[in-house]
C-alpha cells in the first residue's frame, strides 16, 4: 500500500470549511457581546441625526472578541446607510499619523499620494469626509508612535464618532490633555468570557467549520478547558484547527483526544522556537522578567544593571517594547501616585498567537 492510499480520499475531509476558525472571520451575531454591541451602536446613534456621536476607549484582554465585535457593527451599519461612512484601521502596522493619512486616502479610493506631504493628503480627505458622517475605529491604539492625527480628525472632521481599541485602559493615561479633553472618552471593558461562553464560541465555530460527528467530545472538552485556561479565543481556534489536521494527516474519520493534546504541544513548541531566536541579551532581560514579573520598568533596569547588564535605560525601553511586541511579555501603563506614570512588566507564560 503507497503512502497516499493510507490517507483519506482526495474528496474526504473532516473539514467542512476552515474559514470559521480564521479569527478574522466574521459570524452573523457575536455571541455574549450584545450588550457591548449595544452600547457602541449608542455611541453611534446621534451621527444618524446629523450630529455629533460619542467616543469610546475599549479595553480588556486579547482574544475576548473587542476587534470581532467592533467590525461587526462596522459592517452592520456600511448596511443601513450610505450616510456614515465607517473606517477601520489597525495602527499596529499603521503607527504614524502619515502612514494613518495615507489608509484613509486608500479607503476612500484617493491614489494620488505620491510626493504629498500629510497636511496636504488630510485636506483633500477632510473634504469627503465632511460631505458625511464617519466612524473611526482605531485598534491596537497603544501601538501609535504619535496622536497629531487625532488632533486633526477632532478639530477638523465635523460629524464623527472615534473607537479606538486597546488592551489597556491605563494608555488613556498619558493622553495629551487637549487632545484627552476634546475626546471627552467614554470606556467600554470587554471581560474575559467565562467558561461556558467559550465552550459556546468554540462549539458555534465547529459547527461551521467541521464535518458533523467528527469530534470526539472528550476532545473537544480538553480544548476547551485550555481556551478557557488561556482567556484567548484565538488560541481555541487554533486548537481546534490543528487538532482537525493532526487527524487528517494520521487517515482518522474522529478527531480524539490525542490529536487535541498533540495540538497544544504545538503551542508551547512555537513558544519555545520563538524564544530560541532572541539575542542573548534579549534572552537574559526576558528570564530578568521571568523572575520579577509584574515590577516596574524601572525596578527591572536595576536589577538588570546590577546583574551586570550593559547600556543605557533608552535602549533597555526598546528591548522591552519588542519583547512586548512578540508576545513573550505584557506591559501596562500604570498611574504610580508622586512617582507619575510607570510600566508594569508582565512574563507571558502562554503563547499568544497573533494571528490566531
Amino acid at each position: 500500500m503507497g503512502i497516499f492510499d493510507r490517507m483519506l480520499g482526495d474528496s474526504e475531509s473532516l473539514f467542512m470549511d476552515p474559514v470559521p476558525l480564521d479569527y478574522d472571520f466574521m459570524p452573523k451575531l457575536v455571541p455574549y457581546r450584545e450588550k457591548e454591541q449595544q452600547q457602541i451602536a449608542v455611541a453611534i446613534k446621534p451621527l444618524f441625526s446629523n450630529r455629533n456621536g460619542k467616543n469610546i476607549l475599549i479595553h480588556g484582554p486579547p482574544g475576548v472578541g473587542k476587534t470581532v465585535a467592533v467590525r461587526h457593527v462596522l459592517n452592520e451599519l456600511g448596511e443601513k446607510t450610505d450616510d456614515i461612512i465607517p473606517i477601520y484601521i489597525n495602527t499596529w502596522q499603521k503607527n504614524t499619523t502619515f502612514k494613518i493619512v495615507i489608509e484613509l486616502c486608500d479607503q476612500l479610493d484617493y491614489k494620488f499620494t505620491h510626493n504629498k506631504k500629510t497636511e496636504e493628503l488630510f485636506n483633500i480627505v477632510q473634504k469627503d469626509l465632511n460631505k458625511k458622517s464617519v466612524v473611526f475605529c482605531f485598534d491596537e491604539i497603544d501601538k501609535v508612535e504619535d496622536l497629531d492625527f487625532l488632533y486633526m480628525l477632532l478639530e477638523q472632521i465635523y460629524r464623527k464618532t472615534i473607537i479606538m481599541i486597546t488592551n489597556y485602559k491605563s494608555w488613556a493615561i498619558e493622553m495629551d490633555e487637549r487632545i484627552k479633553s476634546r475626546l471627552s472618552l467614554e470606556f467600554l471593558e470587554f471581560r474575559k468570557y467565562t467558561p461556558a461562553e467559550v465552550t459556546g464560541i468554540l462549539k458555534e465555530r465547529l459547527r461551521y467549520a467541521f464535518v458533523p460527528d467528527v469530534w470526539q467530545p472528550e476532545a473537544f472538552n480538553i480544548a476547551a478547558e485550555k481556551t478557557a485556561e488561556i482567556g484567548d479565543i484565538r488560541t481555541g481556534l487554533y486548537i481546534l484547527r490543528e487538532a482537525g489536521n493532526i487527524a487528517e494527516n494520521r487517515a482518522s474519520r474522529k478527531i480524539e483526544s490525542k490529536d487535541t493534546e498533540e495540538a497544544i504541544k504545538k503551542i508551547s513548541e512555537m513558544k519555545v522556537k520563538k524564544t530560541a531566536e532572541l539575542k542573548d541579551d534579549e534572552q537574559a532581560i526576558l528570564d530578568l522578567i521571568k523572575n520579577n514579573s509584574g515590577k516596574k520598568i524601572g525596578d527591572l533596569f536595576s536589577i538588570y544593571k546590577e546583574k551586570g547588564g550593559e547600556g543605557v535605560y533608552k535602549t533597555f525601553q526598546r528591548k522591552i517594547e519588542f519583547l512586548s511586541r512578540n508576545k513573550f511579555i505584557s506591559t501596562e501603563k500604570q498611574l504610580g501616585g508622586t512617582e507619575g506614570t510607570t510600566t508594569i512588566v508582565k512574563y507571558e507564560r502562554d503563547a499568544k498567537l497573533d494571528e490566531y
